[in-house]
């Protein structure tokens, strides 16, 4: 099974349908429905972080979708979309995390739209639906890149039994400058760490297997990674993703840097021969 990292954006992204990001995470999408014979996906979001030291999974069968944003139009907190999760596939991934000596905490909790919002366009229900169980699982609460590292590491076995990993965040991701160049006169302007920071994760993650890891850590440490991503929630899942494609080479499938952004897509790994 190849890993994915999937750009996603906020819930507004749901209706740029002319936002070239929005074809292109819709071509990744049918590409795993047609092309990759997923049995389940495990999902990181941005946007669930358990403990320092914990990682949290959520191990219901059938949850409420969350709706974690604010100030949107009111139809935004109606948009639904239809997943099932699983208590097995759940079991296996806190088998395989405690294994490694990571400690888990099993909770019943909803998709949030770091998840949802994305596969609405990626796994369009009507057109392109995944018809597999999601299970979600958070980050640490911390910005230790490295041990989210692991946690792909822990989990890259699941592969071999059909279950398909995919780190949902950004490549790029300052809302902070994205605000401040919505409201300036040059609206549009790309701001230079949105190309240099795309430029060096592209570099860390299609290294060599055997370099990937510490090239992802030195990655963090650049000057520029803090413009990036003034918090780091958004580049970890890309972080588990790397650590769980094992000896797969990494694929940086498009990118488009915008503003203070970057849609970046990655799979690491082969798909399988049709």
């Amino acid at each position: 099974m190849p890993v994915y990292f999937l750009g996603i954006g906020g819930p507004n992204f749901l209706e740029s349908t002319n936002h070239p990001a929005y074809a292109k995470l819709a071509a990744v999408g049918r590409e795993i429905t047609t092309k990759v014979k997923l049995k389940a996906v495990v999902v990181f979001s941005a946007h669930w972080q358990g403990g320092p030291n914990t990682i949290r999974i959520n191990v219901a069968e059938k949850t409420d979708q969350i709706y974690d944003f604010y100030g949107f139009p009111p139809h935004f907190y109606e948009y639904n979309y239809p997943y099932i999760g699983s208590p097995e596939v759940a079991e296996k991934v806190i088998e395989k995390l405690e294994g490694a000596g990571i400690e888990v905490e099993r909770v019943k909790r909803g998709l949030d739209h770091g998840v949802w919002a994305g596969f609405m366009v990626a796994f369009d229900p009507k057109k392109n639906p995944l018809n597999v169980p999601i299970v979600q699982v958070s980050l640490y609460d911390n910005e230790d890149s490295d041990q989210h590292y692991r946690v792909g590491q822990a989990l890259e076995s699941l592969r071999d039994e059909g279950v398909l990993i995919i780190g949902a965040g950004m490549a790029v991701h300052n809302l902070h400058d994205y605000r401040k160049t919505l409201q300036a006169r040059g609206a549009g302007k790309t701001m230079p760490y949105a190309f240099s920071f795309d430029e060096a994760l592209k570099e860390a993650a299609t290294a060599d297997p055997e370099e990937r890891r510490a090239k992802m850590a030195a990655l963090m440490r650049r000057s520029d990674a803090r413009e990036a991503h003034p918090t780091w929630e958004h580049i970890l899942p890309i972080h588990i993703a790397a650590g769980a494609a094992s000896s797969g080479l990494g694929e940086q499938i498009w990118t488009l840097p915008e503003g203070s952004l970057s849609w970046a897509q990655y799979r690491f790994g082969e798909l399988a021969a049709a």
